[in-house]
């Protein structure tokens, strides 16, 4: 999955698989997370939202089914 590189203090690059409806997150220290079930809707607001970081903390994070692939 290609992901885009973004500015935030905490995620390096998102990407999203709109077939499969996975978002996938790299953090800033190297990790990353794919979340399943994700819906087109949020990354599109996700990725125009002014601090990715508390999107993520605010809509993303312990919603979607989730799991570590790097």
């Amino acid at each position: 999955m290609r992901r885009q590189a973004v500015s935030s203090s905490t995620i390096a690059s998102i990407g999203y698989d709109r077939e499969e409806h996975l978002l996938e997150i790299e953090f800033v220290n190297g990790s990353v997370y794919r979340y399943r079930l994700v819906p087109e809707s949020v990354h599109r607001d996700l990725m125009g939202a002014p601090s990715q970081g508390r999107f993520f903390n605010q809509r993303i994070r312990d919603v979607y089914p989730t799991e570590q692939v790097g």
